[in-house]
């Protein structure tokens, strides 16, 4: 039944589709859908506000309007949807090359310096050390992440950090993705379990100088309140012709 109620707008040309909204709504009505942030259904949004705080164009607001009544329960089924959903996302051994783990053993610095020069440059051994790198296909389970240096990478910066490898992944685990196009809570959801069961050693997140890529600081301290766990992060900031504009430690 429609009744006049609070519930949030959303301004589309305000909106930069940042993502940063999606994890404060606690009942998942909110999702970003060709780079804007969209309501999944009226009935989702209590109107309270808990996301307006998160937005860094002020393309929230609340307003009075006519909508569907605030409805608990189907809250909880969308909710159950969405775990469901992630779930299926979770990767399981299969004859697909994207879904099977792989630990590979990247050469060390001095067997790279010991290599012909001509060799060098015509293309070294990759520091990757496992594979898949993807956020929504690396499960927390995977063995690799157990006390890793941890690599968090928005995935452009692998295109525009001239040095990618050598100057943010060699020694370190990666993981990637789009805070912008991805779901930024099942990101939380991941990055919350991995931090509370896999010891890291230390979180790395690199990040490009957009407003889009910012929300993946959210998403990591969203993930770090979670899991109730502290792990030292270093967060990144580069232009997008790859120079560093920020360093700091969180």
């Amino acid at each position: 039944m429609k009744i006049k109620r609070k519930i949030i707008k959303i301004d589309e040309e305000l909106c930069d589709g940042c993502g940063m909204c999606v994890p404060d709504c606690a009942e998942g009505s909110l999702v970003i859908i060709d780079g804007k942030a969209k309501m999944v259904s009226d009935n989702l949004c209590d109107g309270l506000g808990a996301c307006l705080g998160s937005c860094p164009t002020g393309a929230l607001k609340i307003i009075e309007r006519e909508a569907e009544d605030f409805d608990e329960e189907a809250v909880e089924k969308h909710l159950a949807k969405q775990k469901t959903d992630d779930a299926k996302e979770v990767p399981k051994i299969s004859g697909c090359p994207s879904a099977q783990l792989k630990t590979f053993t990247p050469q060390t610095p001095c067997q790279t310096a010991n290599k012909p020069i001509a060799m060098a440059a015509g293309g070294g051994t990759s520091s990757l050390t496992h594979w898949p790198v993807q956020i929504r296909l690396v499960p927390p389970t995977a063995p690799f992440l157990q006390g890793a240096d941890l690599l968090v990478a928005a995935d452009c910066c692998a295109v525009s950090a001239p040095n990618f490898q050598l100057d943010y992944l060699t020694g370190k685990v990666v993981m990637m993705g789009c805070p912008k196009f991805d779901d930024a809570e099942s990101y939380v959801q991941r990055f919350s379990e991995i931090i509370a069961n896999c010891n890291l050693n230390s979180l790395t997140i690199l990040i490009m100088e957009v407003p889009c890529c910012s929300s993946m600081n959210g998403i990591i301290q969203q993930a770090i309140e979670r899991a109730g766990k502290s792990v030292p992060v270093e967060q990144i900031t580069i232009s997008t012709q790859g120079a560093v504009i920020e360093r700091k430690n969180w």
